[in-house]
C-alpha cells in the first residue's frame, strides 16, 4: 500500500512523502498511526533527521545504504530521516546512514532542492494528506 503524507518544514515549502509498506510494513503502519506529530530536525551531510519521534520500531529489513530521496526510520535514534544527497560517512556515489535504517518511502516532490536550504534545529510537522 502506498500512502502520501506531508512534511511541513518550518520556513520552507511542504514536502510530499510517499510511504510504501512494501519495504517496512510495521514501521509504515506505526508512522501512519502516529500522525500528526511535530519534531525538531537536524542536518548531517545531505540527510535531515528528526529528534526522537513517537515511532518505536526495531530494525525491519534495515539497510546500510539508501537511495537518493529515500525516507527512512532510524531505530537507534527513533528518528525519521530524509536522504537528499551524500552523508559524511558514505563513499563517493553512495548514501550511507549512520547505522541501518528501515526504508519507508520516497520524497516525491519534483523540486527537492529546497531541502538544501534547511536550517539545523528547524521544526518539521508530519501529517496525513486528506
Amino acid at each position: 500500500m502506498k500512502k502520501k503524507i506531508l512534511a511541513n518544514i518550518q520556513g520552507l515549502e511542504n514536502i510530499t512523502i510517499e510511504l510504501d509498506d512494501a519495504f517496512s510494513p510495521k514501521t509504515c503502519k506505526d508512522i501512519l498511526d502516529s500522525l500528526p506529530f511535530s519534531v525538531n530536525a537536524h542536518l548531517w551531510g545531505e540527510e535531515i533527521y528528526t529528534d526522537e519521534s513517537p515511532i518505536s520500531q526495531a530494525e525491519e529489513n534495515a539497510k546500510d545504504l539508501v537511495d537518493l530521496n529515500d525516507v527512512a526510520y532510524w531505530p537507534s535514534g527513533k528518528a525519521i530521516c530524509l536522504f537528499f544527497g551524500p552523508t559524511p560517512i558514505g563513499k563517493k556515489g553512495e548514501i550511507k546512514p549512520y547505522s541501518p535504517v528501515n526504508v519507508v518511502g520516497k520524497i516525491t516532490d519534483p523540486d527537492k532542492s529546497i531541502l538544501k536550504n534547511f536550517n539545523d534545529g528547524t521544526k518539521i510537522s508530519f501529517r496525513k494528506i486528506s
